[in-house]
Formats: structure tokens, C-alpha cells, sequence
């Protein structure tokens, strides 16, 4: 065991002689390399390389992945404009599709259980001002939807070829719609958020079962692209984010103010704490 130790340490340290050696040339290199020398990469060791695999593996298999993606996006043929465009979730739910296809009264169904879930979304949000006092959830669900407008009408996406649309669905009459992005998805990771800073856990596992229900159904009915659903999910955190920081910055405001108006101030529930809503 000692000998294996000590072997490991010879290496690293040969690895190290020869970083060095690398370094001492370039810093002294008349050749235009001399500003290397003190540039922060000069100063890493072969320890310091091997540790960003083993402390950071994650940033690693994405950058991997990146550059695997870079070869892809240079050697793939585009989808000619006549033709409806690819997207791997809508191949991945054809059989679902089908079935929807040929039993309008299924897809009926699970519309109207979609808006059901909607409505909870919606409910929920609302509550947590109208009920709670508690503001974040509300405005959170208003800067997504007026950023989904805005993006919507800006870049608006074909639908698709294969649409199930349904008279139980939402919006509500199967009228015209934004597909960038999904609404339905957004607001329901918004929901989720809140729940659990309030650390109703069980609530918010509910909805992340659902909101997946609903993202297979949006596919299996070609409701929405992959993309719609994937930046859906990545609105509803963004905005929930942006949120708590509008919250956060206008409780300090009133604070330093010393407003009598309508103010923001920290409350606890079941032992979290979270930004109310109140009217002195």
C-alpha cells in the first residue's frame, strides 16, 4: 500500500516538473507568449486539473456534452421549410397520439382533466395573495404570462399538422393560442415552488406528478413543441426568481421609507418565513 502511494506520488510529481517546465517556457518566450506567465491557468498543477474532474463532475460531463453538441449542429442537415418540423418528443409519443387519434372521447377526457389541473394551478396562485397575503406566487404568474405574450406574438410557432384539439381543453373552446411557451407548464412549476418554500411537500409532489401527466399529454396531442414545454419549465423558475427579488427589494423600500400605504413584511407560517402582504 505504501508502495503504491509512493508511486502515485512520483507520477504526480513528474506531471507537476513537466507543468512547470511548460510554464518557465512560455513566461520566458520572446516569441509574444511572455504575458502568459502571469495568466491564471499558468498557475494550476496537474493536482489542481484532475480535481476539477473528481470535485465537479457534473460542469465536466455538460461541457463534454457541449462540445459533442457542437459537432452535431455542424454536420446536421437542416429540416427543409417544407417539411413540418422535427421534434423528438412528438416521435417518442406516436403511439399516444394515435390512440387520442382514434378515441376523440379519451382525449375529451383528459382535456377536461387538464383544465381541471389548470384550474387548481390558478386557484392556488390567486390564494396564496387573496388568502394568504403572501404576493410572490401572484406576481410571479403575471410577469410569465405577460413575457409569454410578448414572445408568443413575436415568433409565432406553425401548428402542428397532427393537433388533437378538443372543446374540453384550455383555452377553453379550442381557440387560437401562444405555443412559446407553455403556459400550462410554467405556471404549474410556479405553483410547485411555492408550496415547497412553504414546505407543503405532499401538495407539491402532487403537482410535479401532474405537471409530468401534462407534459405527455401536451406531446401525445401535439399541444405543444418539446421546447415550449422545456423553456416552460425554465420560465417558471426564472419568474419565481425575479419575483422574490421584486418582493424582496420593495419590502426594503417601504421599510427605509417608512410607509403607511400597503407594505411587504417578513411573517412566519409552520416555521418558514416568507415576504406578507399588509395595509397599516
Amino acid at each position: 500500500m505504501k508502495g503504491h502511494t509512493r508511486n502515485r506520488h512520483n507520477t504526480n510529481g513528474k506531471l507537476n516538473r513537466k507543468v512547470d517546465e511548460m510554464k518557465k517556457k512560455l513566461g520566458s518566450d520572446n516569441g509574444g507568449y511572455g504575458w502568459l506567465s502571469n495568466a491564471y491557468f499558468m498557475k494550476w498543477t496537474m493536482e489542481d486539473v484532475l480535481g476539477v474532474v473528481k470535485y465537479h463532475p457534473l460542469p465536466c460531463v455538460f461541457a463534454a456534452l457541449m462540445l459533442l453538441f457542437m459537432g452535431v449542429e455542424y454536420t446536421l442537415r437542416m429540416i427543409p421549410a417544407s417539411s413540418p418540423p422535427f421534434d423528438l418528443g412528438f416521435i417518442v409519443t406516436i403511439p399516444l397520439n394515435r390512440l387520442l387519434a382514434e378515441r376523440p372521447a379519451l382525449n375529451t377526457l383528459f382535456a377536461g382533466l387538464n383544465t381541471l389541473f389548470v384550474a387548481m394551478q390558478t386557484a392556488y396562485i390567486l390564494a396564496t395573495f387573496l388568502i394568504e397575503g403572501r404576493p410572490r406566487a401572484t406576481i410571479s404568474a403575471i410577469f410569465m404570462f405577460t413575457f409569454r405574450g410578448i414572445l408568443g406574438y413575436a415568433t409565432q410557432l406553425p401548428l402542428p399538422e397532427d393537433f388533437l384539439g378538443s372543446g374540453a381543453d384550455f383555452p377553453v373552446g379550442n381557440v387560437s393560442f401562444f405555443l412559446f411557451y407553455s403556459g400550462h407548464v410554467a405556471a404549474s412549476v410556479i405553483a410547485s415552488l411555492d408550496m415547497k418554500r412553504m414546505q407543503r411537500w405532499e401538495l407539491a409532489r402532487v403537482f410535479d406528478a401532474l405537471n409530468i401527466l401534462q407534459v405527455v399529454r401536451l406531446l401525445s396531442t401535439r399541444g405543444h413543441y418539446t421546447i415550449d414545454l422545456a423553456v416552460g419549465i425554465g420560465a417558471g423558475i426564472l419568474f419565481d426568481y425575479m419575483a422574490g427579488n421584486y418582493v424582496e427589494t420593495r419590502t426594503k423600500l417601504c421599510i427605509a421609507n417608512g410607509s403607511n400605504g400597503t407594505t411587504y413584511g417578513a411573517k412566519q407560517e409552520n416555521g418558514v418565513k416568507y415576504q406578507s402582504v399588509s395595509s397599516n
